[in-house]
């Protein structure tokens, strides 16, 4: 910002605006902290001991001092309110157009994933003008996925799905940390982040592509899904009655609650409890027949899974 040596690049669109939230705090601080200071410094010198100042009848109260004082941080509390606010809701509103890339933080590194099959140890490739979506997990810790540059973080906690999204803004290599202290080498734990420009991008995509070397989350997901036995139950051929997957994913699921029936999202955290923790949440009208694969799939197995299902879902809503 304004090439200042103290601030970082800005490579994204949110970048300047969290630059200027933080400048409009720091500034506040100054001016009070200026102001008070100086106040401060001349009533010392102005009443110090020894000074042939009018000490008699001080007054003690004013109204208008008290309303000013009251009045004036008022304001700027809701000026600030309404400025991170803002910026709360177009940081966590992730564009519904948003590629996604999947994330999995380990002690003491990052493995990234992307849907079409690419994989990276510590570094993140992508395009500039378009909107990205991180879902990440943890395998061990939490763990911070922080890009200075484009002034966006986030915890990566084992057991839950968490996200971000940014949208870079100009080519170039950026810094990448865990900005959570995750053990002993979490000094180590940096990598890079590489925008380029979108045709440039999907060249790079394209390298190493199905014929020579890697598949799909979605294919791969698909095996493992058959290799895990989930087929036999929730395909068409089922030899027990399940639930189908094709259509699920983003529509409202039937719990059963006891006696009552709730609606809850088909979403990747839904579908993720629901390999792991299937009894939790049972769908309305089947038994709570199938088992757990808790500590049976890797972190990076259930996300192509879920990519998967995911796939079957988009199929299934077309039909």
């Amino acid at each position: 910002m304004w090439d200042f040596p103290l601030f970082p690049e800005s490579a994204s669109t949110v970048s300047d605006r969290v630059d200027m939230g933080t400048m409009l705090s720091v500034a506040i601080v100054l001016f009070f902290m200026t102001f008070i200071g100086l106040n401060v410094l001349i009533l010392s010198i102005r009443y110090r001991q020894g000074m042939k100042a009018n000490r008699q009848n001080p007054p003690k109260s004013d109204e208008r001092l008290e309303a000013l004082w009251i009045g004036a941080p008022l304001v700027i509390a809701m000026v600030l309110f309404a400025v991170t606010t803002a910026l709360f809701f177009i940081q966590f509103d992730t564009p519904a157009d948003a590629s996604t890339i999947y994330v999995v933080g380990k002690q003491w590194m990052w493995k990234i994933e992307h849907p079409e099959g690419k994989k990276e140890i510590n570094e993140l490739h992508v395009p500039t003008g378009r909107p990205i979506r991180i879902i990440m997990t943890s395998q061990d810790v939490i763990h911070d996925f922080y890009i200075p540059a484009f002034r966006v973080k986030q915890d990566a906690v084992p057991g839950r799905y968490t996200e971000m999204w940014f949208q870079a803004t100009k080519p170039g290599k950026y810094h990448l940390f865990c900005a959570e202290y995750c053990g002993t080498y979490h000094s180590g734990m940096i990598g890079t982040v590489t925008v380029m420009e979108p045709v440039e991008y999907e060249r790079w995509l394209r390298e190493n592509s199905n014929d020579t070397g890697y598949v799909s989350m979605a294919v791969e997901g698909e095996k493992l899904f058959v290799q895990n036995h989930c087929a036999g139950c929730h395909r068409e051929s089922q030899v027990v009655k399940a639930p189908r997957l094709e259509g699920v994913y983003g529509k409202p699921v039937p719990i059963q609650n006891g006696k009552d029936v709730t609606f809850v999202l088909a979403d990747d955290r839904y579908i993720r409890d629901s390999i792991l923790l299937p009894k939790s949440q049972v769908v309305a009208g089947y038994e709570p027949l199938m088992p757990s694969f808790k500590d049976n799939i890797s972190e990076e197995d259930l996300l192509k899974i879920i990519e998967y299902i995911k796939s079957i879902g988009a199929k299934g809503a077309n039909e």
